[in-house]
């Protein structure tokens, strides 16, 4: 397990499911526990849930401090593969111009 600067050892990296995520902001929007109290009730950390409960507010309309949405992060995402594949087919078809230039000469 690696250590952190303070000699304390680092958690393994671990994944959640949407609904779980779901579900712990839920307990902590109800409001009759503090986040730091439902991170330690399921072994979080209590940076990861307060993100957790900002991206909750994100999506939900009700925070907007200048960060995206989930949707709109998928959105943004989806539209960088798009241009990304434009400037691949702009790049290829102009070398199937200069192909076809030099071969009419």
């Amino acid at each position: 397990m690696k250590t952190t600067g303070s000699n304390k050892p680092r958690r393994p990296r671990r994944a959640f499911t949407p609904e779980f995520k779901a579900e712990i902001v839920e307990q902590c929007q109800r409001g009759d526990r503090s986040i730091a109290q439902v991170a330690k009730d399921f072994d979080l950390t209590e940076t990861a849930v307060r993100e957790w409960v900002r991206q909750a507010e994100r999506d939900a309309g009700t925070r907007d401090d200048g960060r995206l949405s989930s949707d709109e992060k998928a959105e943004l995402a989806a539209l960088r593969r798009e241009n990304r594949r434009l400037r691949e087919d702009v790049e290829i078809l102009k070398r199937v111009t200069a192909f076809f230039a030099k071969e009419t000469w």
